[in-house]
């Protein structure tokens, strides 16, 4: 199970007994802002996609979507979103718990400059019912990402 995985791998960090899991849903921004009595914009979503032939995963803010033409010259590729399948396989994650946690290797990992107007965030932990509550520099700590980019709009 992935947010078992998860769990082992901040266990090294000794902040395990951080993740919340809830009775409920928190696959989607909504749903994930209701369980966890908050804004959806601190949400922090994780997007799958496809970029010069391996997957890569950008977390953003909960209220922030894809700008095509951001990402196209950010990566010199269309956006070009993983299935669920896909996600699962190459990412290590279903959809509703993808993380920047316990991803497989050669997986890249950005952050959008959407989430630097936070002090904390709260990503999924590899289930579509849990999440943890991180400042933007654990969220570098513990996520391993390769840049900070700006791919999105609608949030400023």
């Amino acid at each position: 199970m992935s947010i078992e995985k998860v769990k082992a791998y901040f266990d090294q960090y000794g902040i395990a007994d951080r993740v919340r899991e809830f009775d409920v849903s928190s696959a989607t921004v909504e749903l994930a802002a209701k369980a966890l009595n908050c804004e959806p914009c601190r949400i922090a979503k994780t997007l799958s996609f496809m970029a010069g032939g391996h997957a890569i995963l950008i977390v953003m803010a909960g209220d922030a979507k894809i700008d095509n033409p951001k990402y196209k010259a950010q990566f010199g590729a269309k956006a070009k979103m993983l299935t669920p399948d896909e996600a699962e396989s190459l990412v290590g994650h279903a959809v509703g718990g993808v993380c920047p946690f316990a991803v497989n290797q050669g997986v890249d990992i950005y952050l959008d400059d959407s989430l630097k107007r936070f002090e904390t965030i709260f990503p999924a932990c590899g289930s579509s019912n849990s999440a943890i509550e991180l400042t933007i520099a654990e969220l570098e700590k513990y996520s391993g990402f390769a840049a900070w980019v700006d791919v999105c709009k609608g949030w400023n």
